[in-house]
């Protein structure tokens, strides 16, 4: 993106393509993993831990259980509300308000070690 306008920033976020959202999905890393690997953040991938760090459930730490690209949101397990009729519903996040605290392995090029 070369332009500043904010119109145009905001146009390309809404229509990018979901392999360009993934890298808008990502999350700051925890003090420890931040040392280990050297990296600040990291797009966020279903099966990682991570600490709710703004809004209501604030502190609340739980594993990721879903990763939605179409809404850039996050599915936190812990994270939910009640609807009026008594079931809990999850509450989606911003990937941007949560911390990783352990990463999901299972793939060796997530990291590029």
């Amino acid at each position: 993106m070369v332009s500043t306008q904010p119109r145009k920033q905001r146009k390309s976020r809404y229509q990018a393509p979901l392999h360009i959202r993934h890298k808008f999905m990502g999350a700051m890393l925890s003090p420890e993993l931040r040392e280990k690997h050297e990296i600040k953040s990291i797009p966020i991938h279903a099966g990682d831990t991570v600490k709710v760090m703004r809004g209501d459930h604030k502190g609340t730490e739980g594993k990721v259980a879903k990763v939605n690209l179409t809404s850039m949101t996050i599915t936190v397990d812990g994270v939910s509300v009640t609807k009026s009729d008594g079931t809990e519903v999850p509450r989606p996040v911003q990937p941007s308000n949560v911390m990783i605290t352990k990463l999901e392995t299972k793939d060796e090029k997530r990291l590029g070690d």
